[in-house]
């Protein structure tokens, strides 16, 4: 039977160096098979256990779960797996997303308000070989925006609208229901 090199190799008498002292000296025709471990995957939970700072950070700085795989030098199936088997993963991968999430939540609440900020300008002037820096700042204010408010409240707003949510037009939503009734009635007085 022909063994696969890479899993169960057999050392002979004249490759007695990879096993000497192991195994003591090997006698005529006898035959030792090593196991392939030096070639098979090895685990590389505990590289990935050392970095769980590390991983929680990412995901507070938005990276999405192939880029932390990427960064951890691991494939993403990995990464499912260990979430899968590995609390504390699951749990730091959570932590981070929560606060990221957060941040994006309080952004988009500012932008749905409009907001006033600063804008800053340098100018260089030459004058007599001479350098002057001066700053021009000027207070701005930046109105709000619609498509963010429609957002905010497609995902906010679940019991707005009688508990159908927030709807952009919620005649047309009514409507929708009525037509879902109306059918409904013409199927059951259909007779076959």
């Amino acid at each position: 039977m022909k063994s696969h090199p890479d899993i169960l190799a057999p050392i002979k008498k004249g490759n007695q160096k990879s096993v000497s002292g192991l195994f003591g000296p090997l006698k005529k025709g006898e035959e030792i098979f090593r196991s392939g471990s030096d070639n098979m995957a090895k685990s590389k939970w505990f590289q990935v256990k050392d970095k769980l700072m590390l991983i929680e950070k990412w995901c507070r700085d938005g990276l999405d779960d192939g880029q932390i795989a990427h960064n951890l030098r691991i494939s993403k199936s990995t990464l499912k797996t260990y979430k899968k088997t590995h609390p504390e993963l699951l749990a730091a991968m959570k932590n981070g997303k929560e606060f990221f999430i957060a941040k994006v939540e309080a952004a988009l609440a500012k932008r749905t308000m409009g907001f006033f900020y600063e804008e800053t300008k340098t100018y260089i002037k030459y004058c007599e070989d001479n350098e002057v820096r001066y700053q021009e700042i000027k207070k701005k204010y930046l109105p709000p925006d619609v498509g963010a408010c429609c957002i905010f409240l497609k995902n906010k707003d679940k019991d707005g609208n009688d508990g159908n949510g927030w709807a952009d037009n919620p005649m047309k939503l009514k409507l929708d229901k009525e037509f879902l009734e109306f059918q409904k009635d013409i199927e059951e007085k259909k007779i076959f």
